[in-house]
C-alpha cells in the first residue's frame, strides 16, 4: 500500500468517526436541553437556546481568532458579509434553534429530532420548485416516508387521535421549514468564507438576538451540579465540538456521505431520551423514527449534496 493511499484511508476512518461523534453529540444535547426544561431549573426554551448560541458563538470566535484571525478580520470589516452573516444567524439559525428547543418542551428530544428531518423533504420541494422540475422517483419515495412517519408520531397509528400535542406537532413543521432556510440560505457564504467562520459568527449573531428576547437576568434560574453539567455540555459538547467534529468530517469525507452519517443525530436523541431520562416510545413512534432516517437516505442521495453547515 502506498503512502499516499494509508493517507487516504485514515483520513476516510477520520472522517467517518468525526461525523459520527458530532452527529451523536448533537442528538446529546437534545437530551441535555431535555433534561434542564424538565426539571425546576426555570429555564424556558428562549434561554436554553440564548445560552447554546451565545456561549457556543463565543468559543467559536476565540477559535477563529486563535487559527483565522485574517479571514475573521476580512469578514467583519465587509458590510454585504456581515448583513447576510446577520441574517443566516438572527432568522436561520436562530429560528432553527428555537423551534427545536421548543418541541422538545412539548414532546421530547428524539420525537423533536427526527421531526426537524422533515427539513431535508423542504430542501427537496423548494429545489424542484426553483429548477421548475417534477421530483424524481427517490425524492418522492422520501416525501412519501416523511409524511407517513410524521403521521404515525402524530397519531401512534390511530387517525383518531392525536398523540403529539398540536402545538408540539406545528412547531415540528415549523423547525422543518427553518431547517431548510439555514441550510439553503449560506451556500455563498459557505463557498466564499468556510464553514466554521460562516457557522461560528451566525451563531454568534444568533446568541445576541437571542439574549435580547430572552432576558435571562429577569428570570429565576437555579442550577446544581447536574443542571451546569447539562448547560455546559449543550454549550461545549453539543454545539461548539458537534460542529467541529461535523465539519472536520465533512471535509474528510464530502458532504453526501456525511448527510448520510448524521442520520444517527436522531437516533441518538432517543436513545439518550430513553436511557437517561426515561423517556418511552411506543411502536409507532420506533418505526415513524425508522421512515424518517429512511428518508433521510433517500433524498440525500438522489440530491447529491447537502448543505455543509450540520444540524442542531
Amino acid at each position: 500500500m502506498s503512502v499516499a493511499a494509508s493517507g487516504s484511508g485514515r483520513r476516510f476512518v477520520r472522517g467517518v468517526i468525526c461525523t459520527l461523534a458530532g452527529g451523536t453529540l448533537w442528538g446529546f444535547s437534545g437530551a441535555c436541553a431535555q433534561f434542564l426544561l424538565s426539571g425546576a431549573y426555570g429555564f424556558t426554551p428562549l434561554a436554553v437556546t440564548s445560552a447554546r448560541m451565545l456561549g457556543a458563538g463565543l468559543l467559536f470566535l476565540v477559535y477563529m481568532l486563535a487559527a483565522n484571525r485574517a479571514g475573521l478580520k476580512a469578514m467583519v470589516t465587509s458590510r454585504s458579509t456581515l448583513a447576510r452573516v446577520a441574517v443566516f444567524g438572527a432568522v436561520g439559525l436562530f429560528l432553527n434553534q428555537i423551534t427545536y428547543t421548543v418541541v422538545i418542551d412539548y414532546t421530547n428530544a428524539g420525537t423533536a429530532t427526527v421531526l426537524q428531518c422533515t427539513g431535508i423533504a423542504f430542501v427537496m420541494l423548494f429545489s424542484c420548485l426553483a429548477a421548475k422540475r417534477l421530483p424524481k422517483a427517490k425524492e418522492l419515495g422520501g416525501l412519501a416516508l416523511a409524511i407517513g412517519a410524521t403521521y404515525l408520531i402524530a397519531t401512534h397509528g390511530d387517525p383518531s387521535t392525536l398523540a403529539v400535542p398540536l402545538p408540539g406537532l406545528l412547531w415540528g413543521l415549523a423547525n422543518g421549514l427553518a431547517c431548510a432556510f439555514y441550510i439553503i440560505y449560506p451556500k455563498r457564504l459557505l463557498e466564499q468564507w468556510g464553514a466554521v467562520a460562516v457557522t461560528g459568527l451566525g451563531m454568534l449573531a444568533g446568541g445576541i438576538v437571542a439574549t435580547a428576547l430572552a432576558q435571562p437576568w429577569t428570570l429565576s434560574i437555579s442550577l446544581d451540579g447536574a443542571g451546569f453539567a447539562a448547560l455546559a455540555a449543550i454549550v461545549v459538547l453539543g454545539t461548539f465540538a458537534a460542529f467541529t467534529l461535523y465539519l472536520q468530517g465533512v471535509s474528510d469525507i464530502g458532504p453526501v456521505r456525511a448527510s448520510l452519517l448524521g442520520a444517527i443525530e436522531p437516533v441518538s436523541a432517543t436513545v439518550f431520551a430513553w436511557a437517561w431520562l426515561g423517556t418511552q416510545f411506543p411502536l409507532a413512534d420506533c418505526i415513524g423514527f425508522a421512515l424518517m432516517i429512511v428518508m433521510v437516505f433517500l433524498v440525500t442521495s438522489s440530491k447529491g449534496e447537502r448543505n455543509a453547515a450540520g444540524g442542531d
